[in-house]
């Protein structure tokens, strides 16, 4: 089941031009030292949201919302994202996701089910890892950020300098 660390039910700025709800993922690999959501790091945690229950407040709020943003944490390090994403497309919501491209194959495997993405660039590939603390993060952005733009799907590019739109 997907872990879920928090829910914002209702956001008009996660996802351009719709109201979408916010599933935050647990868990995250990297450790940004300026992280923004320092309670999603860790991957087990105490006080979660079963899975089951964020359906059913996604099921009763049809008609109302128009999009489900996945975000973390980090949510292409969870396997059960895929079938989480499927489960919301069924619901008739458009798909988000908010990645910092740290798994570059998982996030191939979920592009072609996602109406929007954004990737957070953490900073210039040359100054990735010691923001990130991770040997290696630069080269997974640069893959993550390659493959979104080659797929097609609406993005945004956040930085720390601004945001830029494909």
């Amino acid at each position: 089941m997907l872990r879920v660390g928090g829910l914002t039910p209702f956001s008009a700025v996660d996802y351009p031009g719709k109201l979408a709800a916010v599933v935050f993922c647990q868990g995250c690999a990297w450790r940004c030292t300026y992280c923004h959501n320092p309670h999603l790091l860790p991957f087990t945690k105490e006080g979660l949201l079963a899975w089951s229950d964020v359906l059913s407040f996604l099921e009763k709020r049809r008609g109302m919302l128009d999009a489900v943003v996945f975000s973390g944490g980090e949510p292409t390090l969870q396997r059960p994202l895929p079938a989480a994403i499927e489960a919301v497309k069924a619901m008739g919501y458009a798909v988000g996701l908010h990645t910092a491209g740290i798994a570059p194959r998982r996030l191939a495997g979920v592009l072609p089910l996602l109406d929007w993405v954004a990737m957070d660039l953490k900073a210039s590939f040359e100054e990735h890892e010691s923001i990130t603390r991770t040997p290696g993060s630069a080269r997974r952005a640069r893959e993550s950020m390659d493959l979104i733009v080659a797929s097609g799907v609406a993005c945004r590019f956040h930085t720390v300098y601004g945001d830029a739109r494909c």
